[in-house]
């Protein structure tokens, strides 16, 4: 993670975006010392967001908590087996 004053990100935010995106790393700003802001690559940005939607659905998360169950009581397959049930 790249740590960042106000005033060093205002002066490099057109070269941070570039090298964020690169490196694949996130950006903390601070004011004073202590944390104001995070700095992240778009898709990184996007695939939180849709993380905490699929956690906030409490019945999809069910689905998967019942799956993880389900595979560690030995009722899981292979995915071959399971392509070839649903026809892919």
């Amino acid at each position: 993670m790249t740590h960042l004053s106000i005033s060093e990100a205002r002066s490099q935010l057109t070269r941070l975006a570039g090298r964020l995106r690169a490196r694949h790393e996130t950006a903390e700003v601070t004011s004073r010392g202590k944390p104001v802001l995070a700095i992240l690559p778009w898709e990184l940005y996007e695939s939180m967001v849709e993380t905490m939607e699929v956690m906030a659905d409490k019945d999809l998360m069910e689905q998967v908590r019942r799956g993880i169950r389900e595979y560690k009581g030995g009722k899981g397959i292979p995915l071959e087996e399971a392509k070839e049930r649903l026809g892919l």
